[in-house]
């Protein structure tokens, strides 16, 4: 059996850890620095991101397959949508709400 297709190699996943890591400390940089409001929203948005893909964190570890890392990723990620798009949807209900009681 060809050991090469079998998932990540202990190097792959150390690097995939620390691109997560390096992108939730950039994120944080970017919340927190005084300069500029484009950046801070940017971090605002990669904070999020960065925190949902550290939910990958625990699982690259040699062996893993790139293809399992990415569905759960996309799991991760459209359950973030479906979340943000109740929250959204419970506004504009709670703005009809308000609306029909004055």
């Amino acid at each position: 059996m060809n050991k090469t297709h079998e998932g990540l190699s202990k190097k792959q996943a150390k690097i995939v850890e620390r691109i997560i890591v390096g992108f939730s400390i950039l994120s944080l940089v970017f919340l927190f620095q005084p300069f500029s409001m484009t950046l801070y929203s940017i971090g605002c948005v990669a904070v999020v991101i960065g925190g949902l893909a550290f939910n990958l964190v625990p699982l690259c570890v040699e062996g893993v397959k790139s293809s399992q890392l990415i569905k759960i990723a996309l799991i991760i990620f459209i359950i973030l949508i479906i979340v943000a798009l109740i929250a959204i949807g419970s506004g504009h209900l709670y703005s009809y709400y308000l609306q029909s009681t004055r």
